[in-house]
């Protein structure tokens, strides 16, 4: 079982910045594709960002040129930068690890951390 511990969320204010951690247990961080999902009040879950093993990545339409999605293969880590936050972003943001072997797809989640934009 991978454990995925999400820091870093808060309130912050339109146009501001926050940056999302997620720290996993695994010790084959780097064959994990990894991914930010968010789930606003009300609303289903959605994928925010993504980025393989390979290190090739993925972002909603919603958060191109503003949200950035990045891999610490040392520290077995991925973080989620996100800059001109407005408020249609607040919501609770999940760290999701994927990893297939043997045939079979393992899927992890954290539990969650809230970002709140609002003035």
């Amino acid at each position: 079982q991978v454990q995925l511990v999400e820091s870093g969320g808060g309130l912050v204010q339109p146009g501001g910045s926050l940056i999302l951690s997620c720290e996993t247990s695994t010790d084959i961080f780097s064959s994990y594709a990894m991914a930010w999902y968010r789930q606003a009040p009300g609303k289903q879950r959605e994928l925010v960002a993504r980025t393989t093993s390979g290190g090739n990545t993925h972002y909603d339409d919603s958060v191109k040129g503003r949200f950035s999605i990045s891999r610490d293969n040392a520290k077995n880590t991925v973080h989620l930068q996100m800059t001109s936050l407005k408020p249609e972003d607040t919501a609770v943001y999940y760290c999701n690890a994927v990893v297939a072997t043997g045939g079979i797809e393992y899927n992890y989640w954290g539990q969650g951390t809230q970002v709140t934009v609002s003035s």
